[in-house]
């Protein structure tokens, strides 16, 4: 702004930032519990060297053993192409394995390993003892009563796709 009169009308810093209007919607509490979730998630998962998505992927393995890449893909809701990735670092670690199908050459069983059996048990130990302590206070019955919320909003965005 070269030539031009000097600004008088300068802004002051907001001292603290208020969300009070996003705080109304019941999407952006959903998204600021999920970042809590997540954060802690992260931390507890980080001494198994998983990360969410390849712990989300070890469970659905280890509970449905010889499940095909594309049901799994299909469970997690991601691309086919990103979950290869997904499914060669848990095959590099020795924690699945991926063999191919009889009925249909093309498609791949993936089943978990003794070692991925084991790492899993162990995850999945860790990430309920962290869940317990994130929802410490909150009665039996409001947890139940939210999960039925989150399923009914997962339920109501399936109709509108």
């Amino acid at each position: 702004m070269t030539g031009s009169a000097p600004r008088t009308d300068r802004q002051t810093a907001v001292a603290s930032v208020s969300d009070r209007t996003l705080r109304a919607l019941h999407g952006y509490q959903i998204k600021r519990a999920f970042n809590v979730i997540q954060s802690d998630l992260n931390r507890t998962l980080k001494p198994f060297d998983l990360r969410m998505i390849t712990y989300t992927a070890l469970v659905l393995i280890v509970d449905n053993p010889g499940l095909r890449q594309s049901q799994l893909a299909e469970a997690m809701d991601i691309e086919r192409p990103n979950l290869v990735v997904i499914v060669d670092e848990l095959e590099r670690r020795d924690l699945i394995t991926r063999d191919r199908l009889a009925s249909d050459r093309r498609a791949y069983a993936l089943k978990a390993t003794p070692e991925g059996l084991e790492l899993c048990e162990q995850a999945v130990a860790a990430v309920r003892l962290h869940e317990d302590q994130l929802l410490e206070g909150i009665s039996p019955d409001a947890l139940t009563k939210a999960m039925k919320v989150m399923q009914l909003i997962e339920a109501n965005g399936r109709r509108t796709d």
